[in-house]
């Protein structure tokens, strides 16, 4: 193997060992390169989803048709391995979409790598900053995209998990509000050290307001934060999908019908709520809380590779089973997230789950103050992109 292909597929095998979280290896099917040379790329992908389960993840990985004057020119001057000199299929982003849409699959992600196919340290790290930053990217050797399977809807249990602090003028009512979900449902309330009478309100909801379609849950709380809070709700949950309802109830029960049929329908790995689409309440969110939220999302989703409008809604759902995928690689990021929103974000993104907004409608505050300070909570906001750079970008 010459110089240059011997570079290469050392680049090639680090941007797959990136892209792959080792303990969900056995759940990805990865072409390198292959499509470029197969005959009858639809019959490999049909094959391919044949293969394929709920959490399979199919990484593609090909050559940015821009190289191909200059790999020509290192075909020329022999410095390419005679396996790679045949004459390759030279796809567009666009043609692998379209292929695998019409196979039934969805992208989950897609990006670019390799602006220096050169060896030694100096350019490995070049790589890794400049493969990501806007416009040079599109000079990149490699293009990557990942893609999920689409299956039939399933009906799933559910657990609608509450934290609650300072809330109780919130919690009145609070159970019959929420939607009927035809199937299995619980509610758990965590209460987290409320200087009112919060708990009160929470037993006494429960007793005054049963349900037959709904099982109705409170835990206190023994550590601080709302994080922990849904941890503690996640950890105690016995059902299928997890959703989170802030108990302010900014936003609305009743729109977590629409979180629930996301994943359901299969359109999902985690879907959560973006406010800004539908006008606002008037105090609802405070304008440098709205041009923050905007800045942060432009961000995020530079980080993550997905689109992302709001990353601040709480209210957000999940499967169990893709949680507790989340919860197993946690240590790959540390204790970092005071709200629990990166921890879910940052995880999917890790695991290349696919990310689904839903709007909904925000409402202003009837009772209490906000849990959320402004200024410290965006610095550490701040130190979150940080480390979301480091740990999932800059790879």
């Amino acid at each position: 193997m010459n110089l240059f292909s011997k570079t290469y597929h050392k680049y090639l095998n680090l941007l797959v060992k990136n892209l792959v979280p080792t303990k969900e290896a056995k759940n990805y099917i990865v072409f390198k390169n292959s499509l470029a040379y197969s005959e009858d790329i639809q019959k490999d992908i049909k094959e391919t989803y044949k293969k394929s389960r709920g959490d399979t993840r199919v990484l593609v990985i090909y050559f940015n048709f821009l190289w191909k004057p200059i790999l020509d020119l290192a075909q020329f001057l022999n410095l390419r391995s005679p396996k790679e000199t045949k004459e390759p299929n030279w796809l567009s982003p666009d043609d692998i979409n379209n292929i695998f849409y019409l196979e039934n699959f969805e992208k989950v992600k897609e990006g670019k790598y390799l602006v220096f196919p050169f060896p030694g340290k100096l350019f490995e790290i070049l790589n890794k900053i400049i493969s990501n930053l806007p416009l040079i990217k599109e000079l990149s050797l490699i293009t990557y995209q990942i893609y999920r399977p689409l299956f039939k809807p399933k009906k799933y249990s559910v657990s609608i998990i509450i934290p609650a602090r300072n809330e109780s003028g919130n919690i009145v009512g609070l159970i019959s509000k929420l939607p009927k979900f035809n199937t299995k449902t619980e509610v758990i309330f965590v209460e987290g050290h409320s200087k009112d009478n919060t708990y009160e309100k929470i037993i006494n909801e429960i007793k005054q307001n049963k349900r037959k379609d709904i099982a109705s849950y409170v835990f206190k709380q023994n550590g601080i934060g709302k994080n922990d809070a849904v941890k503690l709700g996640f950890e105690k949950a016995k059902n299928d999908i997890l959703i989170v309802l802030d108990a302010d109830l900014t936003v609305k029960p009743k729109e977590l019908k629409k979180f629930y049929d996301a994943i359901c329908e299969g359109k999902s790995d985690l879907v959560i709520g973006t406010r800004l689409v539908y006008p606002m309440e008037k105090q609802a969110m405070r304008l440098l809380n709205y041009f923050g939220n905007k800045m942060f999302s432009i961000l995020f989703s530079f980080i993550i590779d997905q689109k992302i409008k709001d990353t601040l809604c709480g209210t957000k759902a999940i499967l169990k089973s893709n949680y507790l995928k989340i919860k197993s690689n946690q240590r790959y990021f540390g204790n970092f997230d005071p709200f629990g929103d990166f921890d879910l974000i940052f995880g999917s993104a890790k695991l290349n789950f696919k990310i689904t907004e839903v709007p909904v409608r925000y409402g202003q505050r009837k009772y209490g103050q906000t849990n959320i300070d402004r200024f410290r909570h965006g610095l550490l906001l701040l130190r979150m992109v940080y480390l979301g750079l480091l740990k999932l970008k800059f790879v």
